[in-house]
Order: structure tokens, then sequence, then C-alpha cells
């Protein structure tokens, strides 16, 4: 068993340059190819230098290098904002409980954080010991962002190390944060039967004072429930509806089951502008910036309870509770900062209690006559539809609007991402966004979905079942629908592909806004009617389960299960071992994940962070705003070749996985390419066999022919899924395929784990 932190002291933890080697070997396998948005550099004051056709700028750099500059400063604004996230977190909890609080998860998880063991080279046992691993991550983050500076670091592959590097220190500050409050909250501690929650607009009764969080901190919004219970006000939905929006309110219902989930990002202005919240309160992340203003116009108050946004609101946190109750109710001020959670608890629940009888007209969203006349100014330029990130229809429906013809507007609200950047661009001021909403006012209010409970880690005893399988390929693969609500045709495609995956017994697992839309999507394709997914399939780590691990802190724990496989299946030690863990999950562990609707820096982390440790990601079409994707070249076969750890002889592996990191261009372009990313050299030819069925079925439900390069992937005939035996003999003679790989090698990309070396 590990030695603990007391006993052993740490190990010596990884510089910016310690995984430099390992990240190098990832990176001539998965060249770098980028899509400059910008093709010139402002950061400093020798810009605006033009980097085109291979100038240089002052300092000497040029464009590709520049684009990789550009991904280790958002991969390195992602980490901070988790990591001071965690740091946060840890502290209000060591004031609240104490620096001596136990880490400990129940007797079926052994091995509680993979990533402090494996990076930072401790067992946690105490709330202090997160203290410790939030202050290495901060070093580590300091450093990195150091090499962004104008005159340091000079060379893109060690740009993209040290993105690599920020990466991991992402998932490192996730777990220590859900860590933290996992166990002083009494969160789901890896239960499988976690309980389901409602999830949408109409789980609110619009008659009770509303209070609406949003963010990703959940401390002040447990104030606020904890507040109520105290003085006897009841639970969270019996005298106040106490809601939230994105991972806040994931994490709110995994503290009280009576609180409630309003949806992800993308709902948060539609909410807002209806005037339905009494007190608004903002944490940290993920927030409309334009909340305070959205919300002084329909009188909601608002409490910044932030440091790291306050919006430029009074900091009232000295003041007296009722002080500040009295100046907000009064709208003598639009809102205040305060930044003690305990005040903050108390201060919204009067707020909203005192509040919610006299904004009753201003919980309106305009009717039918309204919108029309709102819409009777467009002069149908289409300015409002070249604005819209995700080009939809919008300048059509305001025209019909203009008519008296809603429908079309109404369609536009289930893709609607609420950016309201089609009001931007009109010049008459047409509240776009608000039409859309109130087209579909029948739909935003009647919204009511089913959502399990973020369970938190997955259990050792899940990992002792089916560790054997996924390494082998019998369970075909591990699936993680993950990241923000940037989706290019609505958060149902995000559970028709989670739905594809569970059908065909891969282990399904989500998080954060993701997990909420895949709560969205009924078994029957539409909104209502049938069971919601969560409802069909069970909550554990094991074929066709569907496990949603809570908020976006919480996809440490999908990364985690990859560690902990390789350590409690393979036996492989965990601590200061991270080169070979990630090398293990890169031959061995069939696992994908899916950022559909990737927005945020935070999400550009967290996908690099699974790439240092050999997991592949597929993004949305808008991925490619990232500027930056990795990708196998076929023609390159010799930089795919893998160590056979036996006999030290060198293997074709043919691009298992093909990408690290990829923007699919549609719904089934990512379906398919998920079966394939699934398939590692590792797979045992029945693995190979079930694997390859899945990969040939999708491609030819969706494409309706066998994959062009399927004989890629067949090393043996006994590898060929009896299913489409003749079809792919066939096939393979017309490719001129010869057996190629015996399905026995032991592959690795370290010679140092070579038997006898």
């Amino acid at each position: 068993m590990e030695s603990d932190f007391e006993k052993l002291g740490p190990t010596p933890k990884p510089s910016l340059t310690s995984l430099r080697d390992w990240d190098m070997k990832l990176l001539s396998r998965y060249k770098p190819f980028y899509a400059p948005v910008c093709d010139q550099c402002c950061l400093c004051t020798y810009g605006k230098c033009d980097l085109t056709r291979g100038k240089k700028g002052a300092c000497g750099i040029q464009i590709h290098t520049q684009q990789a500059r550009t991904v280790l400063l958002a991969c390195t604004i992602g980490a901070a904002t988790h990591t001071a996230h965690a740091r946060h977190l840890v502290d209000h909890l060591i004031q609240k409980y104490g620096s001596d609080y136990p880490i400990a998860l129940g007797n079926e998880v052994n091995v509680e954080m993979p990533h402090a063991r494996t990076v930072v080279g401790i067992k946690p046992r105490t709330l202090a010991d997160l203290g410790y691993i939030c202050g290495y991550v901060e070093q580590q983050l300091t450093h990195c962002l150091s090499a962004v500076s104008t005159g340091q670091e000079a060379n893109y592959l060690d740009f993209e190390s040290k993105a690599f590097h920020a990466g991991m220190l992402d998932h490192v500050a996730m777990e220590a944060a859900d860590m933290a409050q996992i166990v002083t909250y009494n969160f789901p501690k890896g239960d499988a039967k976690a309980p389901l929650t409602h999830i949408g607009t109409g789980v609110l009764d619009l008659a009770k004072p509303v209070i609406l969080s949003i963010g990703h901190n959940v401390a002040d919004s447990v104030e606020i429930i904890d507040y109520m219970e105290k003085h006897n006000l009841g639970h969270p939905s019996e005298t106040v509806e106490v809601a939230g929006l994105c991972c806040t309110a994931q994490d709110m219902t995994r503290y009280h089951e009576q609180a409630k989930i309003i949806g992800p990002m993308s709902h948060e202005l539609r909410f807002i502008r209806s005037g339905i919240s009494d007190v608004l309160v903002i944490d940290e992340q993920c927030i409309n910036t334009g909340s305070l203003v959205e919300a002084q116009a329909v009188k909601t108050p608002v409490l910044a309870v932030s440091e790291k946004a306050c919006y430029g609101l009074p900091d009232l946190t000295e003041r007296k509770v009722e002080e500040t109750v009295e100046a907000l109710t009064t709208y003598r001020i639009p809102g205040a900062l305060v930044l003690d959670p305990e005040k903050v608890g108390a201060i919204a629940t009067l707020v909203a209690l005192k509040t919610a009888s006299t904004r009753q007209k201003y919980k309106v969203i305009p009717d039918s006559s309204t919108l029309s006349r709102l819409a009777a100014s467009c002069s149908e330029c289409g300015k409002c539809e070249r604005e819209c990130p995700i080009n939809l229809p919008i300048a059509e429906a305001v025209y019909a609007a203009k008519r008296g013809d809603l429908s079309k507007l109404s369609q536009i609200y289930d893709l609607c991402l609420g950016c309201a950047r089609c009001e931007n661009g009109c010049v008459h001021n047409v509240p776009v966004h608000s039409l859309i909403v109130g087209a579909a006012e029948n739909k935003f209010r009647a919204m009511k979905h089913m959502l399990r409970v973020g369970r938190g880690p997955i259990l050792d005893t899940e990992i002792r079942e089916v560790g054997a399988p996924i390494v082998f390929g019998e369970i075909p693969g591990v699936v993680a629908y993950v990241g923000c609500a940037n989706f290019p045709n609505g958060g149902l495609e995000v559970g028709k592909m989670a739905e594809t995956f569970l059908k065909r017994r891969y282990i399904v697992l989500t998080s954060g806004c993701s997990a909420m839309s895949i709560a969205e999507y009924q078994s029957d394709g539409g909104r209502c009617g049938g069971p919601g997914l969560y409802e069909e399939y069970p909550g554990s780590f094991e074929g066709g389960g569907l496990v949603n691990l809570g908020s976006c802190v919480a996809n440490a724990h999908i990364t985690g299960a990859c560690m902990k496989i390789a350590n409690i299946y393979a036996r492989r030690p965990l601590r200061g071992n991270f080169e070979e863990i990630a090398d293990y999950t890169l031959m061995r562990i069939g696992a994908c994940g899916i950022a559909w609707g990737a927005m945020s820096q935070k999400a550009a982390s967290i996908a690099t962070g699974c790439n240092r440790l050999g997991i592949p990601v597929i993004l949305g079409p808008q991925g490619s705003k990232y500027r930056r994707l990795f990708l196998g070249r076929r023609d390159d076969g010799k930089s795919f070749d893998v160590i056979d750890a036996r006999s030290g002889e060198k293997s074709s592996a043919v691009a298992q996985p093909e990408h690290l990191l990829y923007a699919a261009e549609t719904m089934e372009e990512a379906i398919v390419l998920t079966a394939k990313l699934c398939i590692r050299p590792n797979d045992t030819t029945k693995g190979r066999m079930i694997k390859l069925t899945h990969f040939v079925d999708l491609s030819k439900r969706i494409y309706g022919r066998l994959p062009d390069d399927l004989s890629l992937y067949v090393r043996t005939e006994a590898d060929i899924p009896i299913t489409f035996k003749d079809e792919i003999v066939d096939f393979l003679e017309d490719k001129d395929w010869r057996p190629s790989q015996t399905p026995s090698i032991d592959p690795t990309l370290l010679p140092r784990l070579v038997r006898g070396s």
C-alpha cells in the first residue's frame, strides 16, 4: 500500500520540463495543426506585427510559434480558473471545518485522488493537504504563464509541451476542488444510485420567491440553503425556490435534493430577462458579463460573491445584513459585493422574501402582439444572422414575426446559444433574443426533465469489475461528453450521441453543461413524451451505464478513472509515475472525450490535460477556433510505431488512436470517429472484433459504406467482425490487404518498460 505524505514526504513533482520527453513522443505522433484566427501579434508595444507569409515579429516569433503561444495562454487561463476556484473553496472550507478535516470516501474507495498521487506524489488525508496541492499547481502555472511573455520561449513544440503541463495541472486542481466539497458538504461519494433530480424552468413554483445562483462555486449557495433551514424557513422549494444555472446548479443538487437546476450556461440570458428570479447570486466562471445590466432591466437585485467577478458593485461585506437587505430591496443600489458566504446566505434569502411581492409585474414574457410590435422596426438587413456564431436562420424568422408569424422564431429556440450576438448586429435595437424566447414561451415555461445528481468519483470496486473488459476491448470504450453549451445544432445532439453509445454498451460519462443537455433529450428523440436517458440507463460505471459525475471540476474523475484502471487493474504504481500511466492509457484504455460545445479556455485546458494522459478528444465544429488540433498523419506510419515490451522490437500500431485532438464538422462524423478513436494497440482479437463491429456498423448506417481506412485496423482475419465478414473480406482483397501486426504484443512507447532493459 502506498505510503502517505506524512511518512514519505513529497516526491519530486513535475516541473515544466520533467515530462518533456513524453510530450515530444506525443507531438511526434500527433503533429500540431494550426488554424490561426489572427495572423498578427499584438501582445507587446512592438506590435502589431504581421506574421503572414513567413514574416517574423519584432521579437523574432513566427506564426506557428505564435499560435502555440496563444494555446499555452488559453490553457493557462483555463487551469488558473479551476485552480483559483479550488483555492477559494479549500481556504473557505478550512476556515469552516478546520485544516485537519479528513479526506475519506468510504470503504469502496481506497485510491481517493489519483491525480494528486500521480502528479504531486502525495496521498491527501486532510483539507490542509489539498491546500498544499493548490500551492504546487499555483507555482507551476506561474511558470507556464511566464513562458508566454515577449522574448521567452521560441519553439512551438516547447510551447505545446508547456500547454500539456498546464492541462495536466488543471486536472489536479479540479480534483482538489471536487474532493474538498464532496467530503465537507457530504456530496455523493461515488454513489451509482445517486438520486434523480428535475431540471428546467418548469420545475419552479413561480408563486414563491426565487433565488437564482449562477456560476461554479457552490459555497454561497450552500449557505443560502443552510440559512433557510437554520431559521425555520423550511427546506428549499418549501418557502423559497433555490435554483441554479451552470455548474453551481449541479453542485447544489449534490448538496440538497430540493434545490433546482434551470439548465446550462446557454439558458442564462433568457432566464434573467424573464424576471423570474427575485435575487441573482453571481459567483465565478461562465457568467454572462451583462448579467448586472440585464437584471437591472427587470429590477432583480444582484449579489456578486466572488472577488474574481465584482461587477463594479459596492463592497458591503462588512456592513450589517439588515443594512444591505434594506439597500437592495429599496433599489437604492442595483447590487452589492458580499464576500462572506454566511452573510450571502442571509441576504439572498431575506431579499428574495421581501422583493417577491413587488416584482410580479416584472415576471412577464412579451405576448404575441408585443413580439410583433418589437419586430416591426426590423429593416430586413440580415445583420442579426451574420452575427450568429452558428448561422441560425434568424433574419427569416424575424421577417416572419414582423408579419405576425412566430413559428420560425419558436423553432430557433431549441438551437439558440443564448449569446445575444444577434442583438449586437441589429442597427434598430430589436431585442432578437427576447423575441426567440417569447415566441417559444410555452416551451420555456414547460421545460422539465430528469437528471441524475452528480455522483463523484468512480469506485475502486467498479474499476475491478470492468478493468479487464476495458483494457482487452470487450467493453468497446469509455466515452465522455463534457464541456460547454456552444453546440452547433442544439443540445439534443449530445443526447443523441450519448444514446447511440449507451445502446451499444459503451460506458458513457458526462459532467457540467453536457450532462444537463443530455437530460433534455428523451429516448423517443424529442423533448417530451418519452423517458429521459438518466431514467432509462443506470448510473454505474459499467457497459451501458450513463454516469453523471457532477460539475466541471468533476471532470477530474474521468481522467482519474483511467489512472485507477492502470493502478488497480494493472498494478502500475501511481506515485510520481505520470509518464507510465499515460503510456498505459494511450496504448490500452479505449477512452475518448467529446467536448461538442467547447467554448471556454477551461475546456481547452481540460482537453489538453486529457491529451497528455493519452486520451483523444473530439471537439465540435467551432473547436478549430482554439487554433490547434493534434492530428495523426496516415502517410507517416513510422511515427506510430510502438515497442513490444516483451521483445523490445518495434511494431506498427497504425495510428491507434488516429488523432489526439480533432474538430468534427457534424454529429454523424463525431459518432463514427468516436468508435474509431476507442481502438487501441492492446486490443485482443475478441476486443478488436467487437470494436470493429461498432465502427463498421456505424459507418454503414451513417455513410452507407464500409470505412475507407478499415484495412488499417484489421490485423489478422480473426479481427474481422462475423456479421460483416463476407463484405469485409471482399473489401480487404480489393485493398490488397495482408495480415500485419500480431495482436499479442505488449505495446508501449517507453523503452525503459521493455523486459530486462
